[in-house]
């Protein structure tokens, strides 16, 4: 049985101060608004609603933390770059983001869903460039791969690899969809390492 399908919602807070204590083991899951992550987090944990999918982007507008048992939390952070929001909102999120990303004790990984058809935006960039400091792994999906011909996917996989290899660490990319499923098994077996101790 997958560690995901033990998913159970647990808080959402919108500031540091409502976190949950710093003593767990989380995995952060980070994108563009519309980059399908409530989706993919529902596909791992084969449920419907477990997070919260909407036609308008950005509607996540809280930190999700869902428990896992033993501790472990899949944490979902609020989608960025799209939601049309005042500034002084769309602020706090970033200094609540970059914070989290950065300090956060707990944080084992982080897993970046970035759209197929545009991979790796001055945001996402910006996002890798906060965390990578950390040394902590990335896995990186790659979601909406059922838009795409094999051709074509299977290239800009060889591009985002290489791109990515400027960062000077392991990054792992798969092809993901929530459509038809591709690439759930090497999703989920590879978020699922994160969480393992020798990874901390």
């Amino acid at each position: 049985m997958s560690l995901f399908q033990k998913a159970e919602f647990f808080t959402t807070v919108n500031d540091w101060a409502g976190l949950p204590p710093d003593d767990g083991v989380e995995v952060a899951f980070a994108g563009r608004s519309n980059a399908g992550k409530s989706s993919a987090i529902n596909v791992l944990a084969n449920r419907s609603r477990l997070a919260y999918t909407s036609k308008t982007p950005g509607r996540t507008q809280h930190i999700n933390f869902f428990g896992l048992g033993e501790q472990r939390y899949l944490v979902d952070l609020p989608g960025y770059g799209y939601a049309k929001v005042p500034l002084a909102v769309k602020h706090h999120w970033q200094v609540l983001l970059s914070d989290y990303l950065v300090a956060r004790k707990s944080l084992r990984g982080l897993v970046v869903l970035m759209d197929i058809r545009h991979p790796l935006t001055d945001l996402d960039r910006q996002l890798l460039d906060w965390f990578l400091p950390s040394g902590k792994p990335v896995v990186v999906l790659l979601t909406k791969s059922d838009k795409l011909g094999r051709g074509a996917k299977l290239q800009i996989l060889r591009e985002v690899r290489e791109s990515l290899a400027d960062f000077g660490q392991r990054l792992e990319v798969i092809a993901f969809s929530s459509m038809s499923r591709e690439g759930l098994e090497a999703a989920d077996a590879a978020i699922t390492r994160l969480y393992q101790p020798q990874q901390a």
